[in-house]
C-alpha cells in the first residue's frame, strides 16, 4: 500500500510540472523583483525590499534585461547599462544567454508564470522573482 501511496505521490508530482512554450517567454516582459533565492546547501535568502528590479524587454526570443530603481514618485531612475538576452532551448530546458561589452553568460529558465519567474545560474543559486507592483506616494 505504501508503494502505490508513493507512486502516485511521485507521478503527481511529475505531472504538475508545466513545460515552458515559445508564447510564455513574452510574460518576462515587464518589472520582476527578486522575491528569494534558493542557496545550493538549501538555504534560503529572502528579500524584503529590493533597491533594484530588473526590467525585461523581449520580442522574438531576443531583447535586453537592465536594472531600474523605483522611487516613491511611481517612476524609476535608469542608466544606459543593459544585458543583451537571447533566449534558446535545447533538450527541453530553456536558457538566457547574457552579452555585454564585458562579459557573456548564461542562466537557466525553471519557470515562467503570469506572476511567477524562476531562474537558476551557473552557481546553482535558484532566484524567484514576482512581478513587481507598482507603488507611488503620490
Amino acid at each position: 500500500m505504501k508503494k502505490v501511496v508513493w507512486l502516485f505521490g511521485l507521478l503527481f508530482l511529475v505531472s504538475c510540472k508545466q513545460d515552458i512554450q515559445t508564447a510564455d517567454v513574452k510574460k518576462m516582459n515587464g518589472y520582476w523583483e527578486i522575491d528569494f533565492v534558493d542557496m545550493p546547501d538549501g538555504s534560503k535568502k529572502e528579500y524584503k525590499v529590493n533597491e533594484s528590479v530588473d526590467y525585461f524587454e523581449l520580442k522574438d526570443l531576443k531583447g535586453f534585461r537592465k536594472k531600474v530603481y523605483p522611487q516613491l514618485d511611481g517612476k524609476y531612475l535608469v542608466n544606459d547599462i543593459k544585458e543583451n538576452v537571447e533566449i534558446t532551448t535545447a533538450d527541453g530546458r530553456w536558457k538566457m544567454k547574457y552579452t555585454t561589452p564585458y562579459s557573456a553568460w548564461s542562466e537557466e529558465i525553471i519557470e515562467i508564470r503570469d506572476s511567477v519567474l524562476v531562474i537558476e545560474n551557473d552557481a546553482k543559486l535558484k532566484y524567484h522573482y514576482k512581478r513587481l507592483t507598482p507603488f507611488s506616494l503620490k
